[in-house]
């Protein structure tokens, strides 16, 4: 049976490296661009699971899925490719910031102790540090303003491209062909990929190309309205690690993270920023980026000593008008599936992601 993936950032990847391990498919996966371009390219790789808000339904059973499949996939990928994955087994935390309304930030805590009992309950673990605990822990953490920590020992950070290209590695000794830097053109009515290296059939295809995914549905004429958002991050170099260097959690607050990446590095970021006036095009806005290095520095006042030493940027799909991501049949055709517009979880979800879209195959 002959599978097409089309887009090859970390969900593309995962999932031809999850189809790789079905015996009986033959497996090709296309992208315009070397794999981990794009969204993933952009990407921190904060895996925040546990700590999310979501706890029922799809969005946490989509959640629960890949959390628990990244602790076999990294060592397993590791195994195959004889390739490190920066994995960052220490978890998250995210610090909560004050408000002049004492009984706000009691709902807030309270909020969070209700959370912490239903991980308790599902079989993970929060823990709510008081300011003390906070300052024993992580001392790097100086801002007046925090009433509060969450910890989320068994949330994860990972390099979002060293995963993709293990992906691929892992996948290519498997037995899948990637064709990159080929266009794909369109999906025929008679089930064949047209390309800038000719037509391909096949009996699966699975559309998992981010922004690109809306043309190629429209084509089959079933519209997917996904759109840009952007975001923009730094990497910081201090050259010596914040606080204990024995205990370098991912720390998170008021949508900034501080991410650990070794060597006394640190990414910040990302923004959000949406296009304006209906246009796709969006300009980073180099003051946005900058508040959110300032806040990073409130958190951790050391990181002004830091040299900023590369920032980037990309463009992350975001489904208008239903939540995010999209993993369904493609309407009215039995083998054409979609697996895009996960906007700002792509690397978090990419392992359910592949789960599911291996269920929709084998059980077909």
């Amino acid at each position: 049976m002959n599978v097409v993936i089309i887009g090859c950032g970390a969900v593309g990847a995962a999932i031809a490296y999850e189809l790789s391990l079905v015996k009986g498919l033959n497996i090709t996966v296309f992208d315009k661009q070397p794999p981990a371009q794009a969204s993933t390219g952009a990407a921190l790789g904060v895996l925040m699971g546990i700590i999310s808000h979501k706890i029922k339904g799809k969005a946490w059973r989509l959640r629960q899925t890949s959390i628990q499949r990244y602790e076999s996939l990294i060592p397993e990928l590791e195994e195959l490719t004889n390739c490190k994955i920066p994995f960052n087994r220490q978890g998250i935390l995210m610090l909560l910031t004050g408000n002049a309304d004492a009984s706000v930030a009691d709902q807030e805590i309270s909020h969070w102790e209700k959370l912490t009992e239903i991980r308790h309950n599902q079989g993970y673990q929060l823990e709510i540090w008081d300011t003390t605990k906070l300052q024993n822990l992580c001392p790097q953490v100086k801002d007046q303003n925090i009433i509060s920590a969450i910890y989320s020992p068994q949330d994860r950070q990972l390099d979002p491209t060293a995963l993709t290209l293990a992906l691929v590695t892992a996948a290519q000794k498997n037995g899948v062909t990637f064709k990159f830097d080929v266009n794909v053109l369109g999906i025929t009515p008679r089930q064949q990929l047209e390309t800038t290296e000719g037509k391909i059939a096949a009996d699966w295809f699975v559309i998992a190309a981010g922004l690109g995914s809306s043309p190629l549905a429209a084509q089959l004429n079933y519209p997917v309205d996904i759109r840009p958002v952007l975001g923009q991050a730094l990497q910081l170099r201090l050259g010596y690690s914040l606080g204990n260097p024995d205990f370098q959690p991912v720390i998170t607050g008021n949508d900034v993270h501080i991410v650990p990446v070794g060597n006394g590095d640190y990414w910040v970021g990302a923004t959000v920023e949406f296009p304006t006036n209906g246009s796709h095009e969006i300009a980073p806005d180099t003051e946005l980026l900058e508040s959110v290095k300032q806040q990073a520095i409130a958190f951790c006042p050391d990181l002004a000593n830091a040299t900023t030493i590369r920032t980037w940027s990309g463009l992350r799909p975001r489904p208008e008008g239903r939540p995010a991501p999209i993993i369904e049949k493609l309407s009215g055709f039995s083998n054409v599936l979609l697996a895009t517009g996960h906007y700002r979880n792509g690397i978090l979800l990419a392992p359910a992601t592949a789960d599911a879209i291996r269920e929709m195959i084998i059980s077909n």
